[in-house]
């Protein structure tokens, strides 16, 4: 009887929510959201024009009954999603999206998502501010099935003259929105990311932190937190200060031959995380052979 009852106070919620939602044109929707999509884009490398114009898309301008009920504004599906869950009619019948405490943290998982998959790497290879690239790179990923993906984006950028938050400099001011600052304060601010070349990611280890920790926070397994770093092998824990990569990380990126001169006593793979290099790079560009070599104070390696 508790479990029927919690189930339909939960269905009344919803209904009720849905009944007062305000519906929101496109130029309703661009102003609400576009400081939110300016964040994620210095915080990301998505474009904000992107982002605004899968949002509207996506979620019907913020009206449709996923982005009402659910505060799924990306038509993100549950792909392995341990959080509450709407079940929609979709490609097929009764598919699984995810449902967010609010529709700041459906942005925040929008770019942990694209951010996240090998298949959408490539996109952070583009001019950022080439939307029109962006655009057919997610159709190209499979991000929808919709062969006129890429033209309904486009037109809503250039009909909506979203291209202009692109150029990023300072946030548009507006009142703060509860729900964005408790999704951020929930997720990503938890530690700050920062960006290497292109597209490689990393933040920095603070007291008390832990693989497991860090793993569950940007949505990796423990296989890739390992895979996209150089731990020693002997490492069980993290210290304060400690470099953890979130993507794997790219060797090469520098724009001209890169040479280090060891300062103290280390490890290669100590060495390769310092430098943001993969360990197996700077053992083939350097001819170590030994993969636990130790690095001696004065040797040069060469990081390209």
């Amino acid at each position: 009887m508790k479990l029927f009852l919690t189930s339909v106070g939960v269905l009344l919620a919803l209904s009720s929510q849905a009944n007062t939602h305000k519906k929101l044109t496109k130029s309703d929707y661009v102003s609400q959201w576009k400081a939110e999509a300016i964040r994620q884009m210095q915080e990301h490398n998505i474009p904000a024009s992107i982002t605004l114009a899968q949002g509207i898309l996506e979620s019907a301008s913020g009206n449709s009954d996923l982005a009402v009920k659910g505060k799924n504004h990306f038509g993100i599906k549950c792909h392995g999603w341990t959080g509450d869950k709407m079940y929609m009619d979709d490609d097929a019948k009764g598919e699984c999206f995810r449902v967010y405490k609010s529709a700041g943290e459906s942005y925040e998982d929008h770019s942990l998502f694209l951010n996240k998959y090998d298949r959408y790497a490539f996109l952070f290879d583009l001019d950022q501010a080439d939307y029109k690239a962006w655009a057919k790179g997610l159709k190209k990923a499979g991000y929808a099935t919709n062969p006129q993906y890429p033209q309904l984006l486009i037109k809503l950028i250039e009909d909506l003259d979203l291209s202009q938050y692109d150029k990023g400099g300072a946030i548009p001011e507006i009142i703060a929105q509860p729900e964005l600052v408790a999704a951020r304060e929930t997720m990503s601010n938890k530690h700050n990311i920062t960006i290497e070349g292109k597209r490689t990611k990393y933040v920095v280890a603070k007291k008390g932190d832990t693989f497991y920790k860090i793993s569950q926070e940007f949505g990796l397994t423990l296989g890739q937190l390992y895979r996209y770093n150089d731990f020693d092998t002997q490492k069980d824990f993290l210290e304060e200060g400690d470099k953890i990569y979130l993507k794997p990380k790219r060797g090469g990126w520098f724009k001209k031959k890169k040479e280090i001169t060891v300062k103290e006593e280390i490890t290669l793979n100590q060495f390769s995380q310092q430098q943001g290099v993969p360990a197996k790079t700077v053992a083939r560009i350097n001819g170590f052979t030994d993969k636990n070599v130790v690095l001696s104070v004065g040797e040069k390696v060469t990081l390209r």
